[in-house]
């Protein structure tokens, strides 16, 4: 991955060594929202099995030691360890890992498309019969019409977007842009406002302002392990990554 960050501002109460909540822009709670498109497969080799929880990282250690005979033809160890995941709406903080791919779509080579008299015709290889359409994910698989591999790439549109849009939906994505998000301790998200902030501190019982500490810090690639780590362990993920505290 490149060396991208983005800045969050937490607001920590350095009486309980807590972060309260953290000021976030579109990319953080992008990179949050997108951790659900990671498979267990993704997320095992995310975090090295010496780092996992119960009893995935003994599977991960079984499926590296088992040989590649005992595997299907069409299956093999990088199916599960590197499968593809379409990352191109969130770029950042992408994981610089091979199983991050675009998405790659495969069609019978002896399928020809072409336009006459203003309208869609097939038209068949004169060597072969395909009028069919089919669409697979893997390159060697078979055409149900003509038996040829699949191996001819189609271009795959993940959403298509109008011409004219605002800056915050240009940007891709999950979440709109030109919009502060309050992202909570628990990684629960809103968006920030006056109102939202004064509920917080009230819902916390916080007494003494001058006991808040208003602190910037980066999120890069290493602090998003962190997280996803913390985040199937802890209630308290935002104070375990920045301040090393893993409360109940």
């Amino acid at each position: 991955m490149a060396d991208s960050k983005v800045s969050l501002k937490l607001l920590i109460d350095t009486k309980t060594n807590k972060v309260l909540f953290a000021e976030a822009d579109k990319n953080f709670v992008d990179f949050l929202f997108n951790l659900f498109s990671l498979n267990i497969g993704a997320v095992v080799r995310l975090l090295t099995k010496q780092s996992m929880v119960g009893s995935l990282g003994n599977l991960y250690e079984s499926i590296e030691n088992l040989s590649e005979t005992y595997f299907q033809p069409d299956q093999n160890k990088d199916s599960l360890f590197q499968p593809k995941i379409c990352a191109s709406e969130v770029p950042l903080l992408r994981p610089d890992i091979s199983f991050v791919t675009n998405k790659k779509f495969y069609t019978c080579p002896n399928y020809q498309l072409t336009q006459e008299y203003k309208s869609f015709v097939f038209r068949a290889c004169p060597a072969r019969s395909c009028s069919y359409l089919s669409v697979a994910d893997d390159p060697i698989a078979v055409c149900p019409e003509c038996n040829a591999y699949m191996n001819k790439e189609v271009t795959y549109v993940a959403r298509a977007k109008a011409k004219e849009v605002s800056a915050g939906e240009a940007a891709g994505g999950y979440v709109r842009g030109v919009v502060t998000y309050m992202v909570m301790d628990d990684l629960a998200v809103k968006p920030m406002s006056t109102i939202s902030s004064i509920t917080m501190l009230n819902k916390f019982n916080v007494k003494d302002v001058g006991a808040l500490e208003e602190r910037v810090v980066d999120f890069g690639m290493n602090e998003g392990v962190k997280l996803l780590n913390a985040s199937m362990q802890s209630k308290t993920v935002l104070t375990t990554v920045f301040l090393g505290n893993m409360a109940a």
